[in-house]
């Protein structure tokens, strides 16, 4: 999984004692100023809320949430925060995995979802603006009918603008690339409140070889740098075809033999997953699929009719040699709907393995020649430990990795 960390930053490192000298009620009233008595809350409900997301780490709330409405207001917010050495964490859609949105020091929570404004839509250039409450969904929904979409997808309905923070990927990265290769210019505000646009107001340059790339040093910063509050996003046209499909493999290695020889074959595949026998039967019983319990590949092809028969068909004869099985496949919408809502639900599907517990998920990035050796002894680890655990991965081409 991908894009599941919402941008969070403390201003400076204080001791958790020191920290609280800013928490007075002379400072709670100058954020009330800037936002009104409305969008500023200490209760601890909400304190609480905001203190985790979907990760196995404890809860860490912030002293204060606050809902700022605009990027002005950001950085009005900021601007205070930085005055009085206050942490600041911003929260996104609250769907990360490795705790990014717990304030370890307390602080101020900004609370980014009321800032849900598309602009900029630009079916010309392949482009679109959006602020930081946009999930992938909602920007979507929004382009449908344009002829245009938006690929990056990781496994949750994410923040747009915490994905560009973590550098999300997702199942679509083997074609259309990360946020990395997504993002052309970001609207940031920095510690002290002061607003940056890393590639120039207003502007969406797909290419520059003028001055520093501002723009990719904050895709993927986790929020170190500053609040990200507006994103220009590179879109692609809706391909005229689309046709997934699902093929089990006697073994691990069979399966990877199968990815190296279709992205060596130049074929232009959308999406290629990986997913262990563990993981496809936590999948079969949480969304009600009845798939074989092996080695599986998820796959997807995108481009005309006459080009994706063509995909499908040297793909077939890779995976035939591989001992790969007859491909079932989900060519309506709904079908493929069904088939990577699966896939963006294994997390859940995995918890489901043992209710009640906690899961620690971690990415890993190999070269795909290793992605074998590496199942199987992560497994031999599991088994020694006793403790359950599943594999699922796309893999990624233009990096020859595995993650």
């Amino acid at each position: 999984m991908a894009a599941r960390r919402t941008l969070s930053f403390t201003v400076r490192n204080y001791s958790q004692a020191a920290a609280k000298g800013w928490l007075t009620e002379d400072f709670l009233d100058s954020l009330r100023a800037v936002v009104g008595s409305g969008n500023v809350s200490t209760a601890t409900p909400v304190c609480e809320q905001h203190g985790h997301d979907e990760s196995m780490h404890r809860c860490r709330p912030p002293d204060a949430v606050v809902w700022p409405q605009n990027m002005e207001q950001v950085s009005l917010l900021a601007k205070a925060c930085y005055s009085r050495g206050a942490p600041i964490i911003p929260f996104g859609t609250g769907t990360g995995l490795e705790g990014g949105v717990c304030a370890v020091q307390g602080g101020v929570c900004f609370n980014l979802t009321q800032m849900d404004q598309i602009s900029e839509l630009n079916t010309e250039d392949f482009t679109v603006a959006v602020e930081p409450g946009v999930t992938r969904k909602a920007l979507n929904s929004y382009l449908r009918g344009s002829g245009l979409w938006f690929p990056v997808d990781p496994g949750a309905d994410a923040s747009l603008c915490g994905m560009a923070a973590t550098s999300a990927s997702g199942t679509n990265a083997v074609r259309y690339g990360t946020m990395r290769q997504n993002v052309l210019n970001l609207q940031v505000v920095l510690p002290d409140g002061r607003v940056l646009y890393t590639a120039g107001q207003s502007r969406r340059p797909r290419k520059s070889a003028a001055g520093y790339h501002l723009t990719g040093l904050f895709v993927g910063s986790e929020g170190t740098l500053g609040l990200i509050t507006q994103a220009t996003l590179r879109l692609h046209g809706t391909p005229e075809a689309t046709v997934a499909a699902v093929c089990a493999f006697p073994s691990v290695q069979a399966a990877v033999d199968s990815t190296v020889q279709v992205l060596q074959a130049g074929i232009p595949i959308a999406r290629i997953e990986f997913l262990d026998d563990v993981m496809m039967g936590a999948c079969n019983r949480h969304s009600g699929l009845s798939y074989a319990e092996l080695p599986t590949l998820f796959l997807e092809f995108h481009g005309t009719e006459n080009s994706v028969e063509e995909q499908v068909q040297a793909t077939g004869e890779i995976v035939q040699s591989n001992g790969g099985s007859d491909f079932v496949w989900a060519r309506e919408q709904e079908a493929r709907s069904q088939l990577w809502a699966a896939r963006h639900n294994a997390w859940y599907a995995a918890l489901a393995l043992r209710p009640g517990r906690k899961g620690y998920s971690t990415d890993v990035c190999v070269p795909i020649s290793r992605l074998p050796a590496i199942l199987l002894e992560t497994k031999k680890d599991l088994l020694e430990s006793k403790l359950t655990g599943v594999h699922w991965r796309w893999m990624a081409p233009a990096q020859g990795n595995m993650a």
